[in-house]
């Protein structure tokens, strides 16, 4: 099923803004058990031999391009969402891009893959529209299968459930997606936009080394919960292991927005001040080219394996998750492969790249 004609996006983030802020926590948590929902059996299909095939039956068919969903819930309040390409798409001498996406404060994960808003809509179904970006990522990627893992916390912010749950729950829940895809050597990706970054750094307070199957790590306007003493060297070390470990940063200057005419985060207790504070650090370590032009500051280092993309305010605007919508999740996925910027540009291009792939309803 295709999806209906697109409407013009609202680039509204200011109430999603303002519970980021409410909710920037760091502190632990406990271990999950978990139970995987129930799904229909026999949606198999012909690619045998592909680890999608061999958990079809935790998959069902979506009525959205062709593609296959599973849910997990999990006893810590987390819900998680699997969309996978079809099956004929994911034969087996493909590899698998396991893609976590950790949502924004106070988004749900229908919200997240977004919609073609209708009046009387919550606008939050315009402003991510990950759903239509991952189907724009694989016509870009036909050589991988590319499938994301939506997840969601029933508290709706991932450092309050982090405070309350601690961060040794968090490998389980990514090890219960990983479960899903038997025997696949897959490439994973910890991505995530606003306080879903507290996710990813409560994952790497859980582990001595970043593991090497992890192949990208994509903060959108995320990484509020850095602290050098316990990412720096992890990160450093994880970017020097394998020349196919990325690290890609957006941020805005979120100290210069204002909300209701006040400003509403400190120069550094917002993503402008940890991402400076963050490219500081890794600077001490790789040789970053530093420039400043079309409204951004870019730092780029390690051949473009590792991104800071800073958008500038000069008109003091909430720029919070226009940065997801503007093809920012495309981008973060992509960057400083051969890719980057390929049929699409992040922020100054727009949304029309994947108009064709949001689904209706």
């Amino acid at each position: 099923m295709q999806a209906k004609a697109h409407v013009p996006l609202a680039l509204r983030a200011v109430p999603e803004q303002a519970k980021v802020l409410a909710s920037a926590v760091l502190l632990l948590f406990g271990v999950p058990s978990l139970s995987v929902i129930a799904a229909p059996q026999g949606q198999a299909a012909a690619a045998q031999t592909s680890s999608l095939s061999k958990s079809a039956s935790a998959f069902k068919p979506s009525p959205w391009f062709n593609e296959r969903i599973a849910w997990l819930n999990l006893d810590t309040g987390v819900r998680v969402h699997i969309n996978a390409p079809e099956a004929e798409s994911a034969a087996a001498d493909k590899k698998l891009l396991l893609i976590y996406y950790a949502l924004p404060n106070g988004n749900t994960i229908e919200q997240t893959i977004g919609k073609t808003v209708k009046p009387g809509d919550d606008w939050h179904f315009g402003i991510q529209h990950i759903g239509a970006q991952t189907r724009f990522l694989r016509q870009l990627l036909p050589e991988r299968t590319v499938v994301v893992a939506y997840l969601e916390n029933s508290l709706k912010s991932w450092p309050a459930w982090r405070k309350k749950f601690g961060d040794s729950a968090i490998p389980t829940i990514l090890e219960a997606v990983k479960g899903l895809f038997p025997g696949s050597d897959a490439e994973i990706v910890l991505s995530g936009h606003s306080g879903g970054g507290s996710l990813i750094f409560g994952y790497l307070n859980t582990v001595d080394r970043i593991p090497l199957g992890i192949v990208r790590i994509a903060f959108l306007d995320a990484n509020y919960a850095y602290e050098a003493s316990r990412h720096e060297a992890k990160l450093v070390s994880w970017l020097n292991a394998a020349p196919q470990h990325y690290l890609c940063v957006l941020a805005y200057d979120d100290a210069s927005a204002l909300l209701n005419g006040k400003a509403f985060v400190t120069p550094k207790g917002g993503t402008w001040g940890k991402s400076h504070e963050m490219q500081s650090h890794l600077s001490e370590h790789f040789t970053f080219n530093c420039q400043t032009n079309g409204g951004f500051e870019r730092f780029l280092a390690q051949n473009g394996r590792v991104q800071f993309i800073l958008k500038e305010n000069p008109d003091r605007k909430i720029l919070h998750t226009v940065q997801v919508e503007r093809n920012g999740f495309i981008h973060s996925m992509v960057c400083g492969t051969p890719n980057e910027h390929r049929g699409y540009a992040y922020f100054w291009g727009g949304s029309d790249v994947y108009a064709r792939w949001i689904q209706s309803d």
